[in-house]
């Protein structure tokens, strides 16, 4: 049984969260606190970090990033219905990018549950909201449950395919005296589902194949290493989705990265007689609506099963995850494969033009991207929320090397970038880390900026200012012809970050990047630089987002 020193005089629910912390190697939590939480909040704050966001989407979304910048579970901490509620959108994000979060929220007490008195906080249902955008849900129903409830939980956010996963805790259990002893955590082991037959099959055609590409995918996060050995041994070329980036390290000469939908790619897609996917669910706006045209012969691989095929036909779909399915796979190549020697110079031609022609796309922001990469270590986070900078090249020309520091909101929702760079920061204090964002995604957790000028991570926020929705903005100009609710008024950021006593340095000319970046770096802490998009000017080929537009004359073709 775990020693309490807190104030009920016994072992409770919050001496069990901060035993449960430590069995995962969680020093930090993220959460509000609240009447139905307290006990929670109080343990973890007393005896380990507890950060008081000042909203519950941001608790889960600092949750994500620190558990995937530290490549373990991150703990979001809420209260019952409207808190849990506000949590739910943060939560879709975890589960459609994969992330390892264990999502502890309060209910109301036991004895009124599921009766619909209008009680304090209580919601209908709220287990199968949370189980809508979870992997799983659960309940604690005593304290006797309370430590299998939270160590099955925890398991299975651990366990691939990874996900949320949600639990509510009544009140009057959180309080309740708990016995426990040491906790096991089992996730299941990374195992190879599919047959002898199905493996060899697989291999025969990698050894075939004269003209390979690889499509590396956030499930390949785990297998860095065999990811690298295929990919040597067979002489393949390398697209990235954007959660598989840093997977091979984006300065390989192999790797295109995540330029698929790129127009100098596209005759490589042609050329290639092979594709092999490696834990990628190919996307919409990563495949233009799924109109992107991939080689005939596909082999997939995949934990999900029923992702295979279900995008692309897969010629061979292998089950299992991507560490054991590869080394199988390689056990069963021959020492030389069939590559044709002329493949890689055309796979470093489609890199090289395709970088290229994006720098030209971009015009000055090529020269902010250049500052960025220069200025912070190549192992600093780089977290971005869903605004132009990000879309273009953010998650495509900024470098990465290894996908712990490649943090982005890969469900698409816009204002998770500050509250997500906050986490990533906290999770290597010792280095700065970036959150690229926009005043409009800003403005959707802007209260935020009440936590980052509290914890003081070492965070510059990159702010992009272009008075409203740049990307819906774009979109509404090329399509429709008018604007409808884009141009939103923003404060003055340089007053607002004042008030929060965060040093603040405008960028109104690309002369000024370099010296803003240094000087915030230089704090050691907090900083705000924010880039005048107006007095920057245009850039040569606004963004618009692959998506379609009925009536539209792009629509038409």
């Amino acid at each position: 049984m775990s020693d309490s020193n807190d104030v009920l005089g016994h072992t409770h629910g919050g001496d069990l969260l901060v035993a449960l912390m430590d069995a995962l190697g969680v020093d930090t939590v993220f959460g509000v606190v609240s009447v139905h939480n307290l006990p929670l909040v109080d343990a973890v704050a007393a005896r380990r970090r507890f950060v008081p966001v000042r909203h519950e989407a941001a608790a889960v979304n600092a949750a994500d990033a620190h558990g995937r910048v530290r490549g373990g579970v991150g703990i979001a901490l809420t209260s019952t219905g409207t808190g849990s509620g506000n949590a739910a959108g943060a939560l879709v994000e975890a589960l459609s990018t994969g992330s390892r979060v264990l999502h502890v929220t309060g209910q109301i007490e036991s004895r009124y549950l599921g009766q619909g008195r209008g009680f304090i906080h209580e919601t209908k249902d709220q287990y199968g909201m949370l189980a809508a955008v979870s992997k799983a849900a659960h309940t604690v129903t005593g304290p006797d449950d309370a430590a299998k409830v939270l160590t099955t939980a925890a398991s299975e956010a651990l366990s691939a395919p990874y996900g949320p996963v949600s639990v509510e805790w009544p009140i009057d259990l959180q309080y309740a005296r708990h016995e426990f002893g040491d906790l096991e955590i089992t996730p299941a082991a990374p195992a190879v589902r599919a047959s002898d037959d199905v493996l060899a099959d697989a291999a025969a055609r990698i050894a075939a194949a004269e003209r390979p590409l690889f499509w590396i995918g956030g499930g390949a996060l785990d297998a860095r290493d065999e990811v690298l050995d295929l990919i040597t041994r067979t002489r393949a070329g390398v697209l990235t989705s954007n959660s598989g980036r840093g997977v091979v390290p984006e300065g390989h000469g192999a790797c295109i990265g995540n330029f698929a939908m790129n127009p100098a790619v596209r005759p490589l897609l042609d050329r290639a007689d092979l594709l092999v996917s490696i834990g990628t669910h190919f996307r919409s706006n990563e495949t233009g609506d799924y109109a992107l045209e991939l080689p005939g012969q596909h082999v997939q691989i995949d934990a999900d099963p029923a992702a295979l095929g279900r995008v692309y036909p897969a010629t061979v779909g292998v089950e299992g995850e991507a560490a054991p399915v590869l080394t199988a796979l390689a056990e069963r190549l021959p020492e030389r494969t069939a590559t044709d020697e002329g493949w890689l110079a055309e796979v470093a031609s489609a890199r090289r033009t395709s970088r290229q022609g994006m720098r030209e796309n971009i015009g000055w922001q090529a020269e902010i991207c250049d500052a960025v990469r220069s200025a912070l270590p190549r192992r600093a986070v780089l977290a971005r929320d869903v605004t132009i900078p990000s879309s273009m090249w953010g998650n495509r020309l900024l470098a990465v090397d290894e996908p712990e520091i490649n943090v982005f909101p890969r469900g698409g929702g816009i204002g998770q970038g500050l509250a997500m760079g906050i986490g990533g920061a906290l999770a290597r204090p010792d280095l700065p880390a970036l959150a690229l964002v926009g005043d409009g995604g800003l403005a959707v957790h802007l209260g935020e900026m009440g936590t980052l000028a509290q914890e003081r991570p070492w965070l510059v926020l990159l702010l992009f200012n272009d008075g409203g929705y740049g990307v819906l903005r774009n979109t509404q100009d090329v399509h429709v012809r008018r604007r409808s609710g884009v141009d939103l008024a923003t404060p003055d950021f340089a007053q607002l970050a004042g008030a929060y006593g965060i040093p603040h340095f405008p960028v109104k000319g690309t002369d000024d990047v370099e010296e803003a970046l240094a000087s915030a770096l230089s704090t050691r802490g907090p900083a705000v630089v924010e880039v005048d998009v107006d007095a920057l000017g245009p850039i040569p080929k606004p963004f618009t987002p692959p998506v379609s537009i009925p009536g539209t004359e792009e629509e038409r073709r």
